[in-house]
């Protein structure tokens, strides 16, 4: 195994270091070694995720030891208190790496790299009950129904009690070494199912005493469960991986959405609530739930909805909109106060409990939604003060209703509490002295909204290149069609059949050169839904349709707008792409939806990906419209204190995002993660074809991920790109074969590099669709052909 020093590092490294990952790891340990963040970007494929690992744990060991071994473990477990613990670690002096990313199947990937590396720290992964509990009966419940029941079956002089968590202190102090090799969820829960002991409870346990923590990204930013970890946060690392969405993650965090029906439905679990403890009165004398509460809570319920209906809402587009600190005075008309709202909160978690144990609610398998309103309550009132507060706005919309409601002449309506300021979420790591922060992913691009939106500074950035040839890559921004007429799916233009014809054309071209997997990326569902329409029912002179033209090259998919028939579509997918008797698959998809994000088309699955127009965010969104608001409101606040200063001494001093680069930067991070669907590995290849005119402009292509600008030409013919893409896919597919790939990968496909040759008939092919070939010149014709 190679070993590099790195800034007085030595880094073990499982292989032959490419210059990319030698930068990368540099940079963390900087980063690391001055206590300083990080923004750091480098494409899939590039060993990311394996070079944070090595690179942070050789800084680590090279402060003493690993917390490996029974000699190492200071902590003991008493099978008392759950969920209940010290504010500091148990652990040695030494600081704490925890290691986050978005899911689960996400850390499952990252700890088979460790695995891959030759570092063994003391470690373990925090799951939540409902991936961890074995218990027989309370497995099958979820949230807190799963929590309370979890924590009533802990306590000690219980009657009934659980067996697997009075067998943790034995397993822990027999099996001190546990965390010394990398152990995932699975692990966790087979050896609480061989030997017993609850595998949620030596996980929380093991944390204690570990030298690196992994856990999905609610565990730091969610404050609930940030105040359940047990370790020294002064001076720890916190690692953010697959960070590109963590800003919208944070904010979203912070905030909420109070819907009619969740409202309603709460009143009626209050009522619920009212009954069951007077039932309980009359038939056994049970005086632990107090009636009375219960009906002041939904007395204040209802009172909330009737002031929420009484809101003035002159314009159904633009709702009702109030600074951040109205939701105080909102709430005081109901005498809701930083002092009754913890009284109300404790009457909430009351009812929580009792509608729990009504076996009747359980039956129905809906959860307890008044527990949301203490979600809100606890939001709201979380400080002493209000000063979070103007971070935030008040919205009031009417929402969609149904026939009956209307009938009824019932509203709907939403009041929100929206938190604009991401930032919140990461103040509480630097007032508790965290070492550094750092946010990696393939794709971060374009770095300045990070920096600005968390209010944090990240004096160490990188923007790596990728490790391919530039042989394995075609990029091209192709702004006219194969007529000639421009690509743009701006709204001015969107709903034109012209524009829809040409688009449809053109795929029909992509569709017949790029062999195997193309991706297709519309901007919104809305055009995805309206091009595919079109094309269905357009067709030319020989009456075959636009459709059944792509149809004839490549079997379609199309992403659909429901998460549960998701995977059902990849399923499809990746069963057209292995059929051989087919020339592969097209997937219709969005930007931002669930293929663009965290999918791995690698190889065959993903020859080519077309990006279809610039995906903004609709402007009349009130979230979107509001968020854009409120930073150009930030960004005007310094200069109103610093009249006599200069604009370029003020953008010296503080460099604040406005509403418009805001807006701009989220879509070109939007097409930075579709684009970061194809080219996966080292000896992969593809092309990336942006089919749209704005994209020629400098100030957009600043904006794609550094490892692609290089690449990027523009085509002032159609038939030029059609050509160049031809000569590519056949030099391509015969020179860089697929092998197996060299670093982290979320694989859609368990054999990735078993990758079809490119058929013949797209060699020798004529580039461009018969049908439209007399509209290109002669001359390029002649070319597209040879």
């Amino acid at each position: 195994m190679p070993t590099y020093k790195l800034r007085g590092i030595d880094v073990d490294f499982p292989f032959e270091a490419y210059d990319c990952q030698l930068v990368y790891m540099e940079k963390v340990i900087e980063a690391l070694q001055k206590r300083c963040n990080a923004l750091l970007e480098s494409p899939t494929g590039t060993g990311k995720t394996l070079c944070l690992l090595c690179a942070t744990l050789a800084w680590r060991k090279s402060l003493g030891g690993f917390s490996t071994g029974s000699s190492q473990r200071k902590s003991e477990f008493h099978g008392s208190q759950p969920d209940v613990g010290s504010s500091e670690s148990q652990s040695s002096n030494h600081p704490t790496i925890v290691y986050t990313s978005r899911t689960h199947s996400q850390l499952r990937q990252v700890v088979q790299e460790l695995r891959r590396s030759n570092y063994r720290p003391k470690m373990v992964v925090l799951g939540s009950r409902e991936q961890l509990c074995i218990h027989e009966e309370v497995s099958l419940l979820r949230g807190k129904a799963q929590t309370n029941a979890c924590r009533f079956l802990c306590r000690k002089r219980q009657k009934r009690s659980c067996t697997h968590f009075s067998r943790v202190a034995d397993y822990m102090k027999s099996n001190p070494h546990i965390g010394d090799e990398p152990v995932d969820i699975e692990d966790l829960v087979n050896i609480g199912r061989k030997y017993g002991p609850c595998p949620y409870y030596v996980a929380r346990e093991l944390h204690k005493a570990v030298d690196i923590l992994f856990a999905p990204y609610n565990y730091l930013i969610d404050r609930e469960y940030r105040g359940s970890l047990n370790f020294e946060w002064h001076n720890s690392i916190l690692i953010f991986d697959e960070a590109h969405n963590l800003e919208s993650i944070c904010a979203d965090a912070a905030s909420f959405d109070l819907s009619s029906g969740l409202l309603t439905a709460c009143i009626s679990e209050a009522k619920h609530c009212v009954d069951l403890a007077v039932g309980r009165r009359e038939e056994s004398n049970d005086k632990s739930g107090n009636p009375d509460n219960f009906a002041i809570l939904r007395a204040l319920l209802l009172k909330l909805q009737k002031r929420i209906d009484e809101v003035p809402i002159e314009s159904k587009e633009l709702g009702f909109t109030k600074p951040g600190p109205y939701i105080y005075e909102l709430l005081a008309d109901l005498n809701i106060t930083h002092e009754t709202a913890s009284k109300l909160i404790e009457i909430i978690e009351d009812a929580t409990v009792l509608l729990e144990e009504d076996k009747k609610h359980d039956a129905k398998g809906n959860g307890c939604r008044l527990e949301s309103i203490g979600n809100i309550l606890k939001s709201i009132y979380r400080d002493k003060g209000n000063g979070h507060a103007d971070s935030y706005r008040v919205h009031v919309q009417e929402a969609e209703v149904n026939a009956t409601d209307i009938f009824k002449g019932k509203s709907s309506r939403i009041l929100s509490w929206w938190c604009f300021n991401p930032g919140i979420a990461m103040q509480e790591f630097s007032e508790r002295g965290v070492g550094s922060i750092i946010l990696t992913s393939g794709t971060l691009s374009p770095l300045d909204s990070f920096a600005q939106e968390f209010k944090l500074d990240f004096p160490i950035q990188l923007e790596n290149p990728h490790v391919i040839s530039s042989n394995q890559i075609w990029a091209g921004v192709v702004p006219l069609g194969p007529s000639g007429r421009p690509f743009n799916s701006s709204f001015r233009f969107r709903d034109s059949p012209e524009y829809k014809q040409e688009l449809g054309n053109a795929i029909v071209n992509f569709a017949r050169i790029v062999p195997d997997g193309l991706l297709v990326f519309f901007p919104s569902y809305y055009l995805l839904d309206q091009c595919i329409s079109c094309w269905k029912n357009m067709g030319n002179t020989n009456s075959s349709t636009i459709w059944e033209r792509i149809c004839k090259f490549k079997k379609p998919v199309i992403e659909p707008r429901q998460s549960s028939l998701f995977p059902m579509a990849i399923e499809d997918y990746m069963t057209k792409i292995k059929d051989t008797s087919t020339s592969g698959a097209v997937f219709f998809a969005v930007c931002r939806g669930k293929v663009s994000e965290g999918l791995d088309f690698a190889d065959h699955a993903g020859r080519a990906v077309v990006i279809t127009g610039m995906p903004f965010a609709t402007p009349t969104d009130p979230k979107v419209r509001l968020k854009r608001e409120y930073l150009d409101l930030q960004a005007q606040s310094p200069r109103e204190g610093c009249k006599a200063m200069t604009d370029a001494d003020i953008s010296r001093m503080i460099k604040l995002l406005s509403g418009e680069e805001w807006y701009n930067q989220q879509a070109s991070r939007a097409v930075n993660q579709s684009v970061g669907r194809v080219i996966r590995h080292r000896h992969d290849y593809g092309a990336i074809i942006f089919c749209d005119e704005r994209f020629a402009q400098s100030s957009r292509q600043s904006q794609i991920s550094v490892w692609i600008q290089p690449h990027i030409k523009c085509y002032s013919k159609f038939g030029d790109a059609v050509f160049t893409l031809t000569r590519f896919f056949r030099d391509g597919g015969s020179c860089t074969p697929a092998k197996p790939e060299l670093a982290d990968q979320k694989t859609l496909d368990p054999s990735p590099s078993s990758t079809k040759p490119v058929p013949d008939e797209i060699k020798t092919a004529q580039a461009l669709d018969e049908s439209y070939t007399e509209k290109l010149p002669v001359l390029m014709l002649k070319a597209a052909t040879t």
